[in-house]
């Protein structure tokens, strides 16, 4: 497979995404998460997405002129209509708010809502502990998941984040996952190949278990850790979707459909400030040690570092280089 740099990555997909309507600087935030994403082999909430934002920009799904408006609405509580909008570029202008409500009342949560798909969560947690806070994040997508027991979809994969600070700009912690047994993409991409799925991580249509990827995208994927998941995956619809102002899942139209109306997604964090919680840094650091004991263990995303450059698939390198008219 060919290597790109995450730099070349990330320039073509600001050609991609002006080419297709997206200003300059909604371009450049987006462009940013996608190589973000690469970089760390989350392929699924990368390159793999940029067709379907530019096809969206196209039609008009997602506004490539958002302006995102921000709304202190408490003193610990930032809203944000996204003006229908891409996610990212919707945080990054009411982070700096919500950091400051945060450092003023120690917590604050900020909601997205009127959003497109943030695609990886992970990206919006970060910016926040690399800020100095414990970020919580979650999400609502389109329906695909049932209750357990039931075969009618009532919420999607609803993922949820957490970031920890490690007080010296970087961050100690960070997991990035759905409430499903494995993520939709990992249905959509075993079906691309061709190839079967494991039993366990969907039902068919009438409920029964599957290894057919087809018949579980016609059917439904499973919650992690059957109820225990499923009560996860509901939190976050209530938090992103009743509270937060988000769109329902079962009201969320497929979120790769090139036309049809905006996404309206919610998207739903809480910031914490640990700045005054004596010892916090000095409890995680032997909290961290505990866990790494054992050889090969470690805190979730401790000691990661993105890769420069990553293989891609020649299919997915010409769809970029169209993409981006070069």
């Amino acid at each position: 497979m060919p290597i790109l740099s995450v730099s070349e990555i990330e320039r073509l997909s600001v050609a991609a995404l002006e080419r297709h309507g997206a200003e300059p600087a909604i371009a450049a935030e987006m462009a940013r998460a996608v190589a973000w994403a690469e970089a760390r082999g989350n392929r699924i909430c990368g390159l793999y997405y940029l067709e379907s934002y530019c096809l969206q920009l196209e039609s008009g799904r997602v506004n490539g002129t958002a302006r995102p408006v921000v709304n202190r609405a408490r003193a610990s509580e930032i809203r944000v209509d996204a003006d229908a909008g891409f996610a990212q570029t919707a945080f990054a202008q009411a982070l700096p708010a919500g950091l400051e409500a945060a450092r003023e009342t120690g917590m604050a949560s900020v909601a997205l809502y009127n959003a497109h798909t943030c695609t990886a969560l992970g990206y919006f947690t970060e910016a926040a502990a690399k800020a100095g806070m414990l970020a919580f994040g979650l999400t609502n997508a389109s329906p695909i998941v049932a209750p357990p027991g039931g075969k009618t979809r009532v919420i999607g994969t609803n993922p949820i984040s957490f970031a920890v600070p490690d007080g010296q700009g970087g961050v100690a912690m960070l997991f990035d996952q759905s409430t499903t047994t494995v993520a939709l993409g990992k249905i959509t991409m075993a079906k691309a190949a061709g190839e079967t799925i494991p039993e366990g991580w969907a039902i068919d249509a009438d409920g029964n278990a599957t290894t057919d990827p087809e018949a579980a995208l016609g059917g439904s994927l499973t919650s992690s850790g059957g109820y225990k998941g499923w009560g996860l995956g509901l939190m976050a619809e209530i938090l992103a979707s009743c509270l937060g102002g988000g769109r329902l899942s079962r009201d969320i139209k497929p979120l790769k459909a090139p036309e049809g109306e905006p996404h309206q997604i919610g998207q739903y964090f809480i910031l914490i400030d640990p700045s005054e919680s004596s010892g916090f840094h000095e409890r995680l650091s032997q909290l961290a040690a505990f866990v790494g004991e054992d050889e090969g263990c470690r805190m979730p995303g401790r000691g990661r570092q993105p890769e420069d450059s990553v293989e891609v698939p020649q299919a997915v390198q010409d769809q970029l280089l169209a993409l981006a008219g070069q």
